[in-house]
């Protein structure tokens, strides 16, 4: 519990069995559940979430986004706190980004890593991640530096409001579009410090960075479309 409240972190995994380790070994001591979605590893993920003391539940459908619909189904928190399994997003993070969301009365929180690693990523990724940032800030008039970030704090009951469709990578794209264009919802992008992953990474960086490109688009003309039939 922290002030009262419940919380859940929600992490999808695939083949993050070491990863996952340093993630659970310093997850703040406050947080009720650690839910690992097992997105059909075929590693050891699963067993060492689990001997950690993760709730580990499967779920067969590949994907970034159906791993975390899965998870956030499971949560039973007040306050859900999402991060890859790669130990990439700080933990200790955790209690200063609950205090800014409990000071500043913030419904929903995004972290942004641009500028704030131990190393430099590849100029490639940092360039697609600004493209599609670009590309979300002038369709949907919002302001956004870190578009494909994965760690977000949130209290569950948004998940009500928001019309979350995709099953791959561009989840991270669509749920931060879902926060900060829905008025009612006060969302706050916040930088944090973050490491370099431990593992391999899964990112496929031409095919998911054009398929978030296009999904991107597609979600403006749908958003469009929705407000000329009104």
């Amino acid at each position: 519990m922290y002030k009262n409240c419940k919380i859940s972190v929600v992490i999808p995994c695939y083949n993050e069995g070491d990863g996952i380790r340093t993630v659970m070994a310093d997850m703040p001591p406050f947080v009720d559940e650690v839910v690992v979605v097992d997105n059909n590893s075929t590693d050891n993920t699963a067993a060492i979430a689990q001997e950690s003391g993760a709730v580990v539940v499967l779920e067969p459908k590949q994907g970034y986004g159906a791993a975390y619909k899965t998870g956030f189904r499971k949560a039973g928190g007040d306050i859900i706190v999402t991060m890859d399994g790669d130990a990439n997003y700080p933990r200790n993070f955790i209690p200063v980004l609950l205090d800014i969301m409990f000071d500043e009365d913030i419904d929903f929180i995004s972290c942004d890593r641009t500028g704030h690693k131990d190393r430099p990523s590849p100029f490639l990724r940092v360039f697609g991640n600004w493209i599609l940032s670009t590309v979300m800030g002038l369709s949907f008039f919002i302001r956004i530096r870190d578009s494909q970030s994965g760690m977000w704090v949130f209290k569950r009951h948004l998940l009500e409001q928001m019309e979350l469709t995709s099953d791959k990578m561009a989840f991270s794209e669509e749920i931060k579009i879902e926060a900060f264009t829905n008025k009612s919802i006060k969302a706050k992008e916040l930088p944090i410090y973050c490491k370099n992953r431990v593992g391999d990474s899964k990112l496929r960086m031409w095919r998911d960075g054009f398929a978030n490109l296009i999904f991107l688009l597609k979600k403006r003309a749908m958003t469009l479309a929705s407000r000329w039939r009104r």
